[in-house]
């Protein structure tokens, strides 16, 4: 099972509302994933398969072996919902 692992500054609000709707979009799509957040500096010792996160967050990633994706909102349910069923 594929590993989303959602990335931001401080691993709490935004990046667990994002988890959220990662998971509903997951649903939708009739995937499987497993899905968490955490902080910036947690990510680059995780282990994923794909990272979502802002754009600026994203730059920090560079070297993951996970493929990274930084949004330019991440709120953006149908972005998010298009990268997912492409590499799920």
């Amino acid at each position: 099972m594929k590993k989303v692992l959602i990335v931001c500054g401080n691993g709490l609000g935004s990046s667990f509302i994002v988890e959220m709707n990662v998971k509903k979009i997951i649903k939708e799509l009739n995937k499987e994933a497993e899905v968490s957040h955490t902080d910036l500096t947690s990510a680059k010792s995780e282990t994923a398969d794909i990272i979502l996160s802002a754009r600026d967050i994203a730059e920090h990633l560079s070297g993951h072996s996970a493929q990274v994706f930084g949004l330019s909102n991440l709120l953006d349910n149908n972005k998010i919902k298009e990268i997912l069923s492409e590499n799920l």
